[in-house]
């Protein structure tokens, strides 16, 4: 339960994630490291305006975040435009808890979801969240998002089910000598003790276009047809070497890791495969 200060910041981030261009705002802005750059902010909001059904574009969205301390400003750009990022940990976790909203907005959906990343960091056993995903998240992007999503949208529906700070130092796209990891879950090292598992997940992506084959083709495939197409071959060679070498660096960096390696393959917003490393 969120004490009162996180739960009216919480409300702040659901405002903007409501209006119709900030939801993408508030997606794109989970990415690591991620920014939104303006070339002014704002600096007044009237009740009206805030309460108005107009259409608020960037600038308004990003300025009310500043404004209400969601987001602070990190540094002026070489063209002159303000860039600003999520401020700390903390307001990124409730930045993850809005967008899991959006993503799976039945109260029931996302105890399902949960239970099933679990499963992951638990059991080592990715099936069940793939599994969720494939039911549950990409039916609904093909009514609502499919017209923004991208490569990573994948990758944020996993991070918002595995989302945990309390047993896990989570980072998406972990920078390690010069490489980007997608996503891993370190134990924090007074959880360490616990019976669960670091992981690592190598994420590609096949648009439909490069399969050429439509999302209900894809959708009739069975789990063997999918992985002997020759583009999910290619990505999941390239995903298991990727894994490896980022595997072996992790635990050149860590102590004791209980880590579990997995390569993720997505087919469009229609078709996941998996195996484990």
């Amino acid at each position: 339960m969120l004490d009162d200060n996180l739960a009216v910041d919480f409300g702040k981030i659901k405002y903007a994630a409501d209006l119709a261009q900030g939801r993408r705002i508030v997606f794109d802005l989970c990415e690591k490291n991620a920014s939104v750059e303006v070339s002014q902010l704002k600096k007044r909001f009237g009740v009206e305006e805030l309460l108005s059904d107009k259409t608020k574009d960037n600038q308004f969205i990003t300025s009310y975040l500043y404004y209400v301390g969601t987001l602070t400003h990190v540094e002026e750009t070489n063209q002159g435009r303000l860039k600003l990022q999520i401020p700390n940990l903390v307001m990124k976790s409730l930045y993850i808890d809005r967008v899991q909203e959006m993503l799976f907005p039945a109260p029931g959906l996302r105890d399902e979801g949960k239970q099933s990343a679990e499963k992951v960091y638990r059991n080592g056993d990715l099936k069940p969240i793939c599994t969720f995903l494939e039911n549950h998240y990409f039916k609904t992007l093909s009514n609502r998002d499919y017209v923004w999503a991208n490569e990573l949208t994948v990758k944020m529906a996993f991070l918002t089910l595995l989302y945990d700070d309390i047993l896990y130092i989570m980072d998406s796209e972990l920078e390690m000598k010069r490489t980007d990891i997608d996503l891993t879950m370190i134990i924090r090292p007074d959880r360490r003790h616990l019976e669960i598992f670091d992981v690592l997940i190598e994420f590609k992506y096949i648009p439909l276009s490069d399969a050429k084959m439509t999302g209900e083709k894809a959708g009739n495939l069975t789990k063997e047809e999918l992985e002997d197409l020759p583009c999910v071959k290619k990505k999941f060679a390239d995903a298991k070497i990727q894994a490896q070498s980022y595997a072996q660096k992790l635990n050149q960096k860590y102590n004791n890791l209980k880590l579990r390696s997995f390569a993720v393959v997505s087919l469009g917003f229609d078709r996941l495969c998996w195996e484990e490393i």
